[in-house]
């Protein structure tokens, strides 16, 4: 009698799923240092280098302990702020009035020289994510990142330059480039990167700087800002900054999952315009591929591992066969021309090394594109249609 035999679900090692998207990712990287938002031969502008998509596409490495790529993007941040230490020591002198006096947020990946256009420059939660990550790497990792006088003083002249700016309650267009409001997730993100490079000894930052906006977020969260309730960026305020309170965190993340979650990501809030192809503009936001990843690394950090995995496996259907997207249209198969993007890219592997297991499920039909890349994105992973 023949034994029927068992169909077995179809598995891929983390580490190779981690291995292809770490390739991915890599591909964003200038010679310089720094990562372009997307594909380098993008034409939407995102092959220009964020100063806030850097920190984030960082997180990776930090996670699989590549510091050798963490600090060479890290020196050229700095190398860019002492370009522009001119700028900083006059926003120091005189409070900013117009846009163009603020340290910028984008820059030129190659030489390092600001873009002058007029938009959302205003974003203070880009210099908290600085001096987060080198408290970090200087006192969690022990790695020397401030190694000279140089870059003490310029370090020294950004906690200076947000007490001149008065973080805690100068408007900003936030994290999404927006409207000018005050922002509970860059008040947040400067709140944490104070606190962070406050461990250093060598950076003196004035206890009333941090309390300035610790009371800031207590007036305003867990809304994200006067006008919006809830924001996909809250989700930053627990991870990676992880300055609220249990009690904040867990209202948080309700009012995400509640009013925000969709199937193929996370809106970023009500009434979004960006993406949007509804004919009306209002009912039809785009859904941020990593806004999962994020709810899959906070639950696994809480020791939630089966909402975790509820993320994660939403995360892998997401998957293109040039990578994870920014986002996709609401309701529909289809992404944008912005994928991969490197932020989805990072979260997305420090979601899969968080989580630590050793196989993951997917679907082939799950991965988006034409036959070919599929195939080719499959045999990359080990799982050759």
């Amino acid at each position: 009698m023949k034994l029927a035999r068992a169909k077995l679900k179809p598995l891929i090692t983390q580490d190779r799923l981690i291995r292809q998207h770490m390739n991915i990712l890599k591909q964003l990287q200038y010679e310089s240092g720094l990562f372009a938002a997307s594909r380098k031969d993008v034409d939407t502008g995102y092959d220009k280098s964020w100063l806030r998509d850097n920190f984030y596409e960082c997180l990776a490495f930090e996670v699989l302990g590549d510091f050798k790529t963490v600090e060479k993007t890290y020196e050229s941040i700095l190398a860019i702020f002492l370009k522009h230490e001119y700028k900083i020591d006059y926003a120091i002198a005189n409070k900013p009035q117009h846009k163009h006096e603020y340290i910028h947020a984008r820059y030129n990946p190659q030489t390092f020289d600001e873009y002058w256009e007029d938009w959302g420059n205003k974003q203070h939660d880009s210099i908290g994510a600085v001096l987060f990550t080198i408290g970090e790497l200087e006192c969690k990792y022990k790695r020397m990142i401030l190694d000279n006088d140089d870059k003490i003083r310029i370090v020294q002249k950004l906690v200076k330059y947000l007490e001149s700016i008065h973080y805690w309650e100068d408007e900003d267009n936030g994290v999404w480039e927006e409207a000018e409001e005050v922002h509970a997730s860059s008040v947040g993100a400067c709140v944490a990167g104070l606190e962070s490079i406050n461990r250093l000894g060598c950076i003196d930052v004035p206890k009333e700087l941090i309390e300035y906006g610790k009371k800031t977020l207590t007036e305003l969260l867990p809304r994200e800002s006067k006008h919006k309730f809830v924001d996909l960026a809250l989700l930053s305020l627990i991870y990676p900054y992880n300055i609220v309170n249990e009690e904040q965190r867990n209202k948080i993340l309700e009012n995400i999952e509640y009013l925000l979650l969709k199937e193929r990501g996370v809106i970023r809030y009500k009434n979004d315009h960006y993406y949007n192809k509804n004919p009306d503009g209002y009912s039809e936001e785009a859904e941020w591929c990593f806004g999962l990843s994020w709810l899959a690394i906070i639950y696994e950090h809480l020791g939630d591992k089966e909402k975790a995995k509820y993320f994660v496996d939403k995360m892998l259907a997401t998957q293109t066969a040039k990578g994870i997207p920014e986002l996709y249209f609401s309701h529909t198969n289809k992404p944008n021309d912005n994928t991969p993007l490197g932020w989805a890219e990072s979260l997305f592997v420090v979601a899969l090394h968080d989580m630590n297991e050793k196989f993951i499920n997917m679907k082939p039909h799950l991965v988006r594109g034409t036959p070919h890349t599929i195939n080719k994105f499959l045999k990359l992973v080990g799982r050759k249609k």
